[in-house]
């Protein structure tokens, strides 16, 4: 089974400090909606990343597996969050919109690949927020 590690220290205030399994060390705090500071890395941006970030590098994989001739790639990814009376809050929604330019295919095939994306990225597997996909394919 493989394990993945990160460590994080108060720095004071609302700020933090991270270290990743795979070297990456940054700043983080809580958004300055929630008395956090500007400039950081927040653990909601890490939430939406994360999904985005997974989602994308799968994507990579499944045009590979599929043969495609990849032009280009972008995805933007936005969380929602709902919040409750009590204060408490939860990402409901997490949408991931790929645009994918590709040569010499079909939408069909570029979406059953997407589709394979979605289902083999462990982060997006591992929400209980539900994951919408709105792809733009341009087949050229």
């Amino acid at each position: 089974m493989t394990s993945y590690k990160n460590k994080v220290e108060w720095r004071g205030g609302h700020l933090g400090y991270t270290w990743c399994q795979n070297g990456v060390e940054l700043e983080f705090s809580a958004p300055p909606a929630l008395h956090g500071q500007a400039g950081v890395l927040t653990p909601e941006d890490a939430f939406v990343a994360a999904a985005n970030t997974c989602y994308f590098m799968m994507v990579v994989w499944a045009a590979e597996r599929f043969k495609l001739n990849l032009v280009s790639l972008h995805c933007e990814a936005a969380g929602e969050v709902e919040e409750f009376l009590d204060r408490t809050s939860w990402f409901k929604k997490v949408v991931l919109r790929p645009k994918l330019v590709v040569k010499g295919s079909t939408p069909e095939v570029v979406q059953r690949a997407l589709d394979m994306a979605l289902k083999y990225s462990t982060i997006n597997q591992s929400f209980k927020s539900e994951v919408v996909i709105q792809p733009e394919i341009l087949i050229q």
